[in-house]
């Protein structure tokens, strides 16, 4: 049996196609009768609208396009995971590529986009601010997680990395850690560079040493780390990592070599991915919802996208005008959690004994 089309609905509802395609598409100025009559028809004919049809009446694709640094790791797993939840109940599907640090990637990310997305969730910490405003495509919203930019017309979500970083070394001070190591991220990502200068204020404040070792946010960096201090571990007491996958390469090291974790050398990390809470001793880390920040980007970009498609019709209404100069927009900080388990507990616990769970 053929399916109805939206000529079937406007003979049914006796009205123009015009007409229904203004009910079906929600416009505002349409009386009461006649919008029960398309509902009315419509629903006698089990009319569904051709998806690809109502998007190109709308100039809209349905699509929006994630451009990230990487895809490795537990981090992008959780990350795709909330944008994924959170486009599947708006009706969006996700188009998605990397944006990584090789010569000309990075610009062939976005230009693969244009035309094919109607806004971008962009993840690109290890861009320097004026080379990711060059690349960002003209005339498509965009909400940017955690890069260089702070201000333009862009929506920005950062996480409070400063914070969360200074948290940490309090609550390893307060557990009577002295010999502080921090394993390091890139030196050019913007999160890595935070990291660390909430770990270097923290420990100035404590009137504490800190010893930085230069890592890569890699497992392999963390195992690099821990070899490094195992050279001479008394001189150190803890150890924290910018992120979980070296904080984990750490743990895995130190253990491999006799080291115990956390009697003799304490281990941290940041991110607080599925893993962390599963490994043994359970990792101590600094807490970002990270699904939950996937899915406030789908949804603050998703409302960028309504925006502009209300800005342009309301211009378009007007007429030609001049353009409207770029209002700088707000950026939506999220604020890591401490999360205390045993990978930190105080040396004087007794072995077997679990340290629980809190966050501060």
């Amino acid at each position: 049996m053929p399916h109805a089309t939206i000529r079937d609905v406007a003979r049914v509802a006796e009205v123009s196609v015009a007409s229904v395609s203004r009910v079906l598409n929600g416009h505002a100025n349409i009386r009461d009768a006649m919008r029960l009559r398309v509902e009315e028809a419509a629903r006698q004919l089990g009319y569904v609208p051709h998806a690809g049809a109502r998007n190109l009446s709308l100039s809209r694709s349905g699509a929006i396009g994630v451009v990230l640094p990487d895809l490795h790791g537990e981090f992008f797993s959780e990350l795709l995971r909330g944008m994924d939840e959170e486009a599947a109940a708006r009706g969006l599907h996700l188009l998605l590529t990397v944006m990584n640090d090789r010569p000309g990637r990075g610009t062939e990310a976005l230009q693969a986009m244009r035309g094919r997305v109607d806004g971008l969730a962009i993840m690109a910490p290890h861009i320097a601010a004026d080379e990711l405003v060059a690349r960002l495509p003209a005339g498509i919203p965009a909400v940017l997680l955690n890069c260089a930019l702070r201000t333009g017309p862009h929506t920005a979500m950062r996480v409070d990395n400063v914070s969360g970083a200074e948290a940490m070394i309090d609550h390893l001070v307060a557990t009577g850690r002295r010999r502080i190591v921090h394993i390091a991220g890139p030196a050019t990502n913007i999160d890595a560079i935070e990291r660390r200068r909430g770990v270097e204020q923290a420990a100035a404040r404590a009137g504490l040493p800190v010893r930085i070792i230069e890592g890569n946010f890699l497992q392999d960096a963390g195992i690099a780390a821990a070899t490094t201090v195992l050279a001479d571990p008394s001189s150190v007491d803890a150890i924290f990592a910018a992120n979980d996958m070296m904080a984990l390469g750490a743990i895995v090291t130190l253990r491999r070599a006799g080291i115990a974790v956390p009697d003799q050398i304490a281990v941290a990390g940041f991110d607080d991915i599925p893993l962390a809470r599963l490994v043994s001793p359970s990792l101590t880390t600094v807490r970002i919802d990270i699904a939950a920040m996937g899915q406030r980007a789908v949804a603050s970009l998703d409302a960028a996208i309504a925006a502009e498609a209300r800005r342009r019709s309301a211009a378009k209404a007007r007429g030609p005008a001049a353009p409207s100069a770029a209002v700088d927009r707000d950026t939506d900080m999220i604020v890591p959690s401490l999360v205390v388990r045993e990978s930190t507990a105080q040396p004087s616990l007794k072995k077997g004994h679990n340290a629980g769970e809190y966050r501060t």
